[in-house]
């Protein structure tokens, strides 16, 4: 596996991250009023979790005796599987991953009291995906 691609995309990861808390309003009736904040905050939630999902499919297509998943949900689950990631974190990727399927396909539905829970609450979801990927990748697989 080329661990460079890995690290490039958990880099990347980390930049939309930082660019949401830095973005995101101190509450949801302020980010209903900022269009800038949405678009931004929107496409790097879509962002962050296309880089989760390209990660999981990179480590899944390279391990032994395990089958590519047909959803892109079930990269997590194959990677909690693998004892790469806890069952939580998968189960919150997935979830991640319903919520950019809604964001991408029917963004002038998008509930942004749901959004600024997901900045003010479920960051740190991504951060733990990206802390197990690293782990997981030191530990010289």
């Amino acid at each position: 596996m080329d661990r460079l691609i890995v690290e490039e995309k958990l880099e990347s990861l980390r930049r939309c991250l930082a660019r949401i808390r830095q973005k995101c309003p101190p509450t949801v009736n302020a980010l209903m009023d900022d269009i800038d904040a949405q678009d931004i905050i929107t496409l790097n939630l879509t962002r962050a979790v296309q880089l989760c999902a390209d990660i999981a499919a990179h480590l899944v297509a390279e391990m032994d005796d395990v089958r590519l998943p047909d959803s892109t949900g079930g990269l997590f689950d194959a990677l909690a599987k693998e004892k790469v990631l806890s069952d939580a974190v998968a189960r919150r990727m997935r979830k991640a991953v319903g919520f950019r399927n809604l964001a991408v396909h029917q963004y002038e539905e998008v509930d942004w009291h749901i959004v600024h829970v997901i900045c003010q609450q479920h960051l740190d979801d991504f951060y733990k995906f990206a802390r197990a990927v690293t782990d997981w990748l030191d530990q010289g697989r």
